[in-house]
């Protein structure tokens, strides 16, 4: 693994993390597909080795007991949802090299082989532990089938996560006052013998790792808690009958593997499917995952892991110890996205409120248009909140406003107008400078890891299109500057086809069809960026437009339907608006909808409202933090320095477990600026700055406001 800008010379693997066997997939489960399949196709663009892999998590009790409800076993009620997830994908354009799944037997020879290497490096050792029973059931209680309170910060937690407060990962009978989610009644703890992995001992290395580790700020930050607050040993076993059994010889054989265990082995599993499908010499998946597998690539590949923020801890914790510990190469980069809600609310598999994948189809919108929604609406690691009428405005303001009207536009003309491309004999200066500065926008979105930038290098070239046909008005010159008119349409071909080319990771099949229409050979699929600068050189065919506009009577009636079935569905529980006869939260390896199942819904507007006058009274600035450094004593403050224009002033700020102490320079933040002064910890703070949310999310400027603007 380098850490040097893509394009490297050493293999990439982009996995997403894997959708747990169990239930129908909603557009917020798609977020972190849609993003990995967005990334991995960036890199190719830019040239860039890559495997895109992932599968689905077939282990775990919810699994057992669903299956069981059903009357058939666990491997078929598993396959059944993995069928259909492999098939669903492909629909929005997710297309991963290989998927496979947990259960088959790459995944569970690699898993058992892992283990031995782990036990036999000293590793793994025995420990009596104690695991929550139902005495009256007569069952011992796997995790997610506890509830209680967190013994860490008191909030009420599922058996081997605190997932409404700390976020921490539990481990069996960590949970206080427990109880069994299958029948409700209280739990004890019994003694049990169980196998455990020594993760303490890689704390110092782990320290290291989050300081090398890329991608957001949230799988940096989050883990660096859990290490500060000294990490615990992991017990890597559970007393179950579905599962990979533990690999030993000493009468272990009724002990199965934790869930966590095999499921992100599975990201090599797959990746070396791939390589056995189309050959070593295509993907060599060693090189990929093996320190000194290849001497061209003696550390291995790019690792990049594509997940739902709320399994970063396996992936920046447990994942790196076990890597580490077998000599595999760890992680690049992991990009940790934010939940999805729906109308301001989480979604909620139970109360049927959601929009289902397959309903998206059905309801007759193409899979791009959702596919643009989801990675360009806010930052990654933010939460995206999808309703109908949002999703209209973005697609008939962005996609068919500016994105279609420019290429139709364009490609209208210059067909009508000429028999072929080029029109001119080169692309003119100012047009060809633009191109490279969407290029380089692009380039700088993948090694930031930002998917969104990526879709908005195109929609500002676009932008720039639209205002470069608009000004230059071809339509005047074609009859008295002919060859004035034939640069201008060259151009404007020459940035069609730029844009085919950047906006192919969002929108890979209309890109497709616009690759068609500017009569280029081969594939868009195929293409890097260096096609974008080559110029058009295709025969164009008669255009028609990609993007369709959304009505608002079809806005109307989609909210109709969904709201006419969610109190339907709540009509059929008796209408008590209860959460808690809901399934239990997926024990999988991704849980990142943004149900309520899983949870709390958005806090409610205030009803207070202010008057004008005293809004007028906040003086809100632009700023710009010059500087930040810690608070010696303080574990979350910042000092920092940040430029108002008129003066730099010194505010304390909450943000040091929350961002990269060293990324906050140079950032762009919004100020209260007449806030009354404190003193913190010995440092006074002259202002408040404004952020979102339990991330600390920034709030920032769009476009070039200056520190001093005022905001109004």
């Amino acid at each position: 693994m380098s850490h040097d800008d893509f394009p490297t010379d050493d293999p990439a693997v982009v996995t997403c993390g894997l959708p747990y066997a169990n239930g129908d997939l909603h557009i917020g489960h798609l977020r972190t597909y849609v993003g990995g399949d967005v990334y991995r196709r960036a890199l190719e663009r830019l040239g860039q080795e890559t495997a895109f892999v992932s599968g689905s998590d077939m282990h775990g009790t919810p699994v057992a007991v669903n299956a069981e409800q059903e009357g058939v076993s666990p491997e078929q009620f598993a396959l059944d949802w993995h069928e259909q997830y492999a098939a669903t994908f492909p629909k929005f354009n997710v297309e991963f090299d290989n998927y496979g799944h947990t259960h088959d037997e790459t995944n569970t020879e690699l898993t058992q082989e892992l283990v031995r290497d782990l036990d036999e490096a000293g590793h793994l050792y025995e420990k009596e532990i104690m695991v929550a029973y139902d005495p009256v059931d007569d069952q011992y209680l796997p995790d997610r089938y506890v509830e209680g309170t967190c013994p860490y910060c008191g909030a009420h937690a599922r058996g081997d996560e605190c997932d409404e407060g700390c976020q921490r990962h539990l481990e069996p009978g960590e949970v206080e006052d427990p109880e069994s989610t299958i029948t409700g009644n209280p739990a004890e703890y019994r003694e049990r013998t169980h196998k455990f992995f020594d993760v303490s001992e890689f704390s110092e290395y782990l320290s290291g790792f989050l300081d090398r580790l890329e991608g957001t700020s949230n799988a940096r930050n989050q883990p660096r808690e859990w290490i500060d607050q000294g990490l615990q040993d992991w017990c890597i076993t559970r007393d179950m009958d579905w599962g990979i059994d533990y690999p030993g010889d000493d009468g272990d054989q009724d002990l199965v593997l934790y869930v966590w265990v095999d499921a992100p082995i599975e990201y090599i599993a797959s990746t070396k499917q791939y390589s056995e499908r189309v050959g070593a010499d295509a993907f060599d998946w060693e090189a990929a995952w093996k320190e000194g597998a290849s001497d061209a690539h003696p550390e291995g590949g790019e690792i990049v892991h594509v997940i739902g923020r709320d399994i970063i801890q396996h992936h920046t914790i447990f994942w790196p110890a076990m890597l580490e510990a077998t000599d595999h190469t760890e992680p690049r980069a992991v990009m940790a996205s934010g939940f999805v809600t729906l109308g301001g609310k989480g979604f909620s598999t139970s109360r049927d409120r959601a929009v289902w994948a397959d309903e998206y189809l059905d309801e007759g919108f193409h899979p791009d248009p959702l596919r643009y929604y989801l990675a360009t609406n806010g930052g990654f690691q933010q939460d995206v909140d999808f309703s109908w009428e949002k999703f209209r405005d973005r697609v008939n303001t962005e996609l068919v406003g500016t994105v279609g009207n420019f290429l139709y536009r364009s490609l209208l003309f210059a067909h009508r107008n000429y028999d072929d491309a080029p029109i001119a004999e080169a692309t003119s200066d100012e047009v060809d400078e633009r191109i490279e500065e969407a290029i380089a926008d692009f380039e700088a979105a993948v090694n930031d890891y930002s998917v969104r930038a990526v879709g908005d290098a195109v929609t500002d070239l676009a932008r720039f299109g639209n205002e470069y046909i608009q000004r230059s008005e071809p339509w005047k010159l074609v009859d008295e500057e002919p060859e004035e008119a034939a640069q201008v349409i060259h151009d404007c071909v020459a940035i069609a086809k730029a844009i085919a080319v950047l906006f192919e990771p969002v929108a890979p099949e209309k890109c497709e069809r616009l690759w068609a229409q500017l009569g280029e050979d081969g594939s868009v699929h195929e293409a890097t960026v260096e096609a974008a600068r080559e110029g058009p050189a295709g025969d164009l065919a008669e255009p028609t437009e990609l993007f369709e506009q959304i009505e608002d009577e079809r806005v109307e009636a989609l909210n109709e339907k969904l709201e006419s079935r969610v109190a339907d569905t709540e009509d059929g529980e008796g209408g008590d608006g209860d959460e808690s006869e809901d399934e239990p939260a997926d024990e999988g390896a991704t849980d990142d909808s943004g149900d309520t199942d899983d949870m709390t819904d958005i806090e409610p507007l205030s009803d207070d409202r202010i008057s004008f006058d005293d809004f007028q009274e906040l003086d809100i600035r632009i700023g710009r933090i010059e500087d930040a450094e810690g608070i010696e004593g303080a574990d979350d403050l910042l000092k920092l320095r940040v430029d108002l224009g008129a003066e730099t002033r010194t505010i304390v700020a909450g943000l040091k477990q929350l961002h990269d102490v060293d990324d906050l320079p140079g950032t762009k933040v919004v100020v209260l600026a007449n806030m009354e002064k404190a003193e913190l910890f010995g440092v006074e703070s002259n202002g408040m700055v404004l952020a979102a949310g339990e991330e600390a999310d920034l709030l920032t400027t769009y476009e070039d406001a200056g520190p001093g603007t005022k905001v109004k």
